[in-house]
Protein backbone atom coordinates (compact mmCIF):
# COMPACT_ATOMS: atom_id res chain seq x y z
CA UNK A 1 0.00 0.00 0.00
CA UNK A 2 2.76 2.77 0.54
CA UNK A 3 4.41 1.44 -3.23
CA UNK A 4 1.33 2.74 -4.48
CA UNK A 5 0.81 6.03 -2.17
CA UNK A 6 4.37 6.96 -3.47
CA UNK A 7 3.71 6.46 -7.14
CA UNK A 8 0.83 8.63 -6.57
CA UNK A 9 2.44 11.80 -4.92
CA UNK A 10 5.13 10.92 -7.69
CA UNK A 11 2.57 11.76 -10.32
CA UNK A 12 0.72 14.58 -8.64
CA UNK A 13 4.28 16.05 -7.98
CA UNK A 14 4.89 15.38 -12.06
CA UNK A 15 1.69 16.94 -12.81
CA UNK A 16 2.31 19.65 -10.43
CA UNK A 17 5.71 20.28 -12.07
CA UNK A 18 4.28 20.59 -16.02
CA UNK A 19 1.60 22.75 -15.00
CA UNK A 20 3.43 25.32 -13.36
CA UNK A 21 7.25 25.17 -14.00
CA UNK A 22 8.43 28.82 -15.29
CA UNK A 23 9.22 28.98 -18.68
CA UNK A 24 12.39 30.83 -19.22
CA UNK A 25 12.20 33.73 -22.51
CA UNK A 26 16.37 33.64 -23.07
CA UNK A 27 15.93 30.12 -23.47
CA UNK A 28 12.50 29.85 -25.26
CA UNK A 29 12.34 32.92 -27.82
CA UNK A 30 15.00 33.52 -29.55
CA UNK A 31 14.93 33.65 -33.89
CA UNK A 32 14.32 30.33 -35.51
CA UNK A 33 17.01 28.94 -37.62
CA UNK A 34 15.37 27.59 -40.84
CA UNK A 35 16.38 26.53 -43.97
CA UNK A 36 13.30 24.68 -45.30
CA UNK A 37 10.40 23.13 -43.92
CA UNK A 38 10.73 19.84 -41.66
CA UNK A 39 9.19 17.89 -38.76
CA UNK A 40 10.62 16.32 -36.11
CA UNK A 41 9.66 14.16 -33.20
CA UNK A 42 8.15 16.95 -30.76
CA UNK A 43 9.08 19.68 -33.62
CA UNK A 44 7.85 21.48 -36.84
CA UNK A 45 9.63 24.50 -38.47
CA UNK A 46 7.98 26.18 -41.59
CA UNK A 47 8.93 28.99 -44.37
CA UNK A 48 6.05 30.85 -45.35
CA UNK A 49 5.89 33.34 -48.23
CA UNK A 50 3.37 35.67 -46.14
CA UNK A 51 4.30 39.27 -47.31
CA UNK A 52 5.28 42.13 -44.73
CA UNK A 53 2.25 41.59 -42.82
CA UNK A 54 2.73 37.83 -41.54
CA UNK A 55 3.42 37.95 -38.39
CA UNK A 56 1.34 40.52 -37.65
CA UNK A 57 -2.16 38.12 -39.08
CA UNK A 58 -0.35 35.18 -37.48
CA UNK A 59 -0.24 37.03 -34.29
CA UNK A 60 -4.26 37.19 -34.45
CA UNK A 61 -4.51 33.48 -35.00
CA UNK A 62 -2.55 32.51 -32.52
CA UNK A 63 -3.81 34.41 -29.75
CA UNK A 64 -7.72 33.52 -30.68
CA UNK A 65 -6.27 30.27 -30.16
CA UNK A 66 -7.76 28.52 -26.52
CA UNK A 67 -4.66 28.10 -23.50
CA UNK A 68 -2.66 30.29 -25.87
CA UNK A 69 -0.39 33.36 -24.34
CA UNK A 70 2.45 34.71 -25.37
CA UNK A 71 5.57 34.28 -23.45
CA UNK A 72 7.87 37.03 -24.87
CA UNK A 73 7.96 39.78 -27.91
CA UNK A 74 5.83 41.63 -29.94
CA UNK A 75 4.61 42.38 -33.68
CA UNK A 76 6.29 45.21 -33.68
CA UNK A 77 9.57 43.51 -32.43
CA UNK A 78 9.06 41.37 -34.94
CA UNK A 79 9.65 37.97 -33.30
CA UNK A 80 7.06 36.32 -30.99
CA UNK A 81 7.19 33.24 -28.88
CA UNK A 82 3.62 31.68 -27.40
CA UNK A 83 2.62 29.13 -25.20
CA UNK A 84 -0.11 26.93 -26.09
CA UNK A 85 -1.15 24.32 -22.92
CA UNK A 86 -2.78 21.23 -23.56
CA UNK A 87 -6.22 20.89 -22.75
CA UNK A 88 -5.90 17.95 -19.92
CA UNK A 89 -1.90 18.17 -18.06
CA UNK A 90 -1.33 21.63 -19.83
CA UNK A 91 1.69 20.73 -21.29
CA UNK A 92 3.61 23.53 -22.44
CA UNK A 93 4.32 23.80 -26.34
CA UNK A 94 6.12 26.48 -27.45
CA UNK A 95 5.94 28.21 -31.12
CA UNK A 96 8.06 31.08 -32.29
CA UNK A 97 7.44 33.37 -35.08
CA UNK A 98 10.20 35.47 -36.78
CA UNK A 99 9.36 37.73 -39.47
CA UNK A 100 12.03 38.07 -42.18
CA UNK A 101 11.49 40.32 -45.03
CA UNK A 102 8.11 38.52 -47.20
CA UNK A 103 9.08 35.09 -45.50
CA UNK A 104 6.98 33.87 -41.65
CA UNK A 105 9.38 31.41 -40.09
CA UNK A 106 7.69 29.46 -37.70
CA UNK A 107 9.22 27.06 -35.18
CA UNK A 108 6.52 25.14 -33.14
CA UNK A 109 8.15 22.71 -29.94
CA UNK A 110 7.53 21.16 -26.94
CA UNK A 111 9.00 21.32 -23.75
CA UNK A 112 8.64 18.13 -22.27
CA UNK A 113 8.64 14.29 -24.04
CA UNK A 114 10.54 13.62 -27.35
CA UNK A 115 7.63 12.80 -28.71
CA UNK A 116 4.39 15.22 -28.97
CA UNK A 117 2.27 12.71 -31.84
CA UNK A 118 2.12 15.55 -34.44
CA UNK A 119 0.29 18.02 -32.07
CA UNK A 120 2.44 21.33 -32.92
CA UNK A 121 2.40 20.17 -36.99
CA UNK A 122 -1.38 20.21 -36.67
CA UNK A 123 -1.51 23.88 -34.84
CA UNK A 124 1.13 25.44 -36.79
CA UNK A 125 -0.61 23.92 -40.04
CA UNK A 126 -4.13 25.34 -38.74
CA UNK A 127 -2.67 28.67 -37.89
CA UNK A 128 -0.80 29.58 -41.04
CA UNK A 129 -4.02 27.83 -43.08
CA UNK A 130 -5.89 30.58 -41.01
CA UNK A 131 -3.29 33.45 -42.77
Amino acid sequence: MTFLWVIIVLALGLAAYVRFAPSDPSKWHQEPQIAHDSDGENSVRRLVMSGRDGLSRFHQVAVGTPRTTVLAGSVDEGMVTYVTRSKLMAYPDFTTAYQDGDVLKVYGRSRFGRKDFGVNATRVEAWIDAL
